[in-house]
């Protein structure tokens, strides 16, 4: 197996060199990861060593490589982590004046992109159900089939709760920002006063993106990046997923039902996952019912256990490698 590798120029992350940058995509209509990750044929080429059987190339963001990769390989597959049209579109539903705008023309300009290029891979791999539904119109010819976000077979994680909620993710992937500012503003103040002990867990890399969001309240603790994020849930008696933009499979929910934990979730949160409410999870769309969702949880330690065993019992039916595996030897691979 051959690894192709090639490595993104360093530019500053500051917010006004991020909105400059994203402010000029955004009229030239050009989104910017497939404008980051575009332009590396030749550092690609250089490392092609063979024809090879499959070649596969992860993200949209480099679907632009595949005319390169065509007479190389037998198989040409995409592997869709998201669809971005989907994501770019939620986000502009989720944000409002000059970001809102940016967000819409890249949703058009991946929409366009799609449909040029998922016609060119013999076979496109989504993690659910309806992100399939969703590009299948724009990929023409090309197969489409479901490989799931998945994790190894993870022991259940011997934790004590503590009186605790728990946020997981990338804090600077921008749905998440969106998703701990909703909660923040609109949610906790309701949590807090519904359940005077319970504090806020916030887990995952890039913690500086929300450090402003999260400042004077004692009661919220930025934990940052960890190095096993299952028991880092399981040690928290609530996981929150508080998500209202979005594409693809949520890997903190999978996570939470790996730790056996309950979970309170937005719809589009647990999109495509193919949970029950009520059984796997409990969904709330609204600031007040998902605040009233987590005190109930608080409140009924056996309904917590019910939905963190059922979640757990999901996650071994659906979601670990070796289901995963068997969807890539039914999609032939």
């Amino acid at each position: 197996m051959d690894i192709a590798r090639f490595s993104l120029p360093v530019h500053s992350k500051s917010k006004s060199a991020r909105y400059w940058r994203n402010g000029i995509r955004a009229l030239r209509g050009c989104p910017p990861l497939f404008d980051r990750y575009s332009g590396f044929e030749d550092h690609i080429a250089a490392q092609i060593r063979a024809h090879y059987r499959v070649a596969v190339i992860e993200h949209f963001w480099c679907a632009s490589y595949a005319n390169l990769l065509r007479p190389h390989a037998d198989l040409l597959v995409l592997d869709l982590h998201n669809v971005e049209s989907q994501l770019a579109a939620t986000l502009a539903e989720e944000t409002s004046g000059l970001e809102a705008f940016a967000f819409r023309r890249f949703r058009d300009a991946y929409e366009r992109l799609e449909k040029n290029w998922l016609p060119r891979f013999d076979l496109i791999l989504v993690t659910s159900e309806v992100d399939a539904k969703r590009i299948r119109p724009a990929a023409g010819r090309a197969r489409v089939c479901v490989f799931p976000n998945a994790l190894l077979v993870i022991p259940r994680p011997d934790a004590l709760e503590s009186e605790s909620i728990v946020f997981s993710g990338n804090l600077e992937y921008h749905p998440n920002i969106e998703a701990v500012r909703w909660f923040r503003s609109a949610i906790w103040p309701r949590v807090k006063d519904l359940c005077p002990t319970l504090s806020w867990h916030v887990v995952g890399r890039n913690a500086g993106a929300i450090q402003s969001l999260m400042k004077d309240d004692p009661r919220i603790r930025v934990i940052g990046p960890v190095d096993d994020a299952v028991t880092t849930l399981a040690s928290s008696r609530i996981c929150i997923v508080p998500l209202r933009s979005g594409s693809g499979t949520r890997f903190k929910i999978i996570e939470a039902w790996a730790a056996g934990r309950a979970v309170v979730s937005t719809a589009l949160g647990a999109e495509g996952l193919g949970a029950e409410p009520g059984k796997h999870l409990l969904i709330a769309d609204q600031p007040e019912e998902f605040a009233d969702s987590i005190a109930r949880l608080n409140d009924d330690p056996g309904l917590r256990k019910k939905l963190g065993d059922a979640g757990r019992e999901f996650y071994l039916d659906r979601f670990t490698w070796p289901v995963a595996w068997r969807a890539l030897e039914r999609a032939g691979l």
